[in-house]
């Protein structure tokens, strides 16, 4: 470990081998980092998170702070982070509320640019990538490898599917399907993310299903479930169709088209 003579590490902290705290930097009670994790100069770790292996906390984030949410009591709540988790300048993540589960969630990988804001409750999936000023509110749910562009701002119990991408400035208040592009105020599909998929490795068998499954569902006026009827009967069931409907099935507050 390298601990900076000016930082300030609370005697609870738990911290791996290799880790590295830079001046002025501050550790909060009970916080657990793991090995190989870089905690730049006056970065805040507050109370209850865990951090995990090969991260990096820019200066001036702040993590693991109490939420922003009036009915939060001071009652223990907690912020887990994964591996591999890049958190850049002045970005903000809220512990987790005891209404809403009690955790908040980064998966591995993901890279949070600088000014992004994570709220209480937020369960984020692996390789979430937001970009500058992206904010989330309370208990948004976030799918696998979703890019968030500039300044996008998310409402809260909104969910984003895996593999989407929220162009920037756009203003999401209903959930967005999975593979999809989005973007506007209010946001909506505008096509398939096809360039992403095709960068992932995606099947043209699979790209083909999807297409399909988009066609009837977003460029038609048909009604959503007479729709998703129409696509289990005529469109190959691959995984990532049957995934598309199943998220939109599970929506409480409606996928936008």
């Amino acid at each position: 470990m390298e601990i900076h003579p000016t930082a300030v590490v609370h005697d609870s902290a738990q911290l791996a081998l290799g880790v590295k705290v830079g001046a002025f930097a501050h550790i909060g009670p009970e916080v657990s980092i793991g090995p190989g994790t870089r905690v730049d100069h006056h970065a805040n770790i507050e109370r209850l998170t865990t951090i995990g292996a090969d991260c990096h906390i820019w200066p001036y984030a702040s993590v693991g702070t109490d939420p922003q949410d009036l009915k939060f009591g001071d009652e223990r709540t907690f912020l887990q982070i994964g591996d591999r988790v890049l958190i850049r300048e002045f970005v903000t993540v809220n512990r987790g509320t005891g209404e809403g589960g009690g955790v908040t969630r980064l998966g591995d990988e993901c890279l949070l640019m600088a000014y992004s804001h994570v709220a209480h409750d937020c369960q984020l999936g692996q390789r979430v990538i937001m970009a500058n000023g992206a904010t989330l509110g309370g208990h948004v749910h976030i799918e696998d490898y979703v890019g968030l562009g500039g300044m996008v701002a998310i409402h809260q119990f909104t969910r984003i599917g895996t593999r989407a991408y929220i162009g920037g400035m756009s203003g999401v208040a209903q959930d967005q399907p999975p593979y999809c592009l989005c973007e506007g105020n209010r946001c909506k599909p505008h096509g398939l993310n096809v360039i992403g998929l095709k960068r992932a490795g995606f099947s043209e068998e699979t790209l083909e299903a999807l297409k399909a499954a988009y066609r009837i569902i977003f460029r038609t006026h048909t009604p959503i479930q007479k729709a998703m009827e129409q696509v289990r009967a005529e469109v190959p069931g691959v995984p990532e169709v049957i995934h598309l409907l199943d998220f939109i099935a599970s929506s409480e507050r409606g996928v936008a088209r």
